[in-house]
């Protein structure tokens, strides 16, 4: 590091973040006890919260965001499996 330069502070973006998960995880909490909803309903949006929060600690916290289109791609792959999975998934509960 020359001289002169102050590293860059990421705190503010972290706390962000940590405000956006702790949200996502008291939506959480709350979902399973709406009677409102199937149990269908309350299990995909807990799926769909919980991916959103693994993203949001994979693209900040693992500090995805600063890394090449490759890497980017590299860590999709799970993604996609994930994503084959749970159309199987759904498929054979239609059936």
């Amino acid at each position: 590091m020359s001289e002169g330069t102050k590293p860059h502070s990421h705190f503010k973006l972290y706390m962000i973040i940590f405000v956006a998960l702790a949200a996502l995880t008291a939506i959480e909490v709350v979902i399973p006890g709406m009677a409102s909803l199937t149990k269908f309903q309350k299990g995909s949006s807990l799926t769909f919260l919980a991916l959103g929060k693994a993203f949001l600690v994979a693209y900040f916290y693992m500090h995805l965001n600063e890394e090449t289109k490759w890497l980017k791609f590299v860590a999709a792959i799970p993604c996609s499996a994930f994503l084959y999975a749970a159309v199987l998934v759904i498929e054979s509960m239609f059936r």
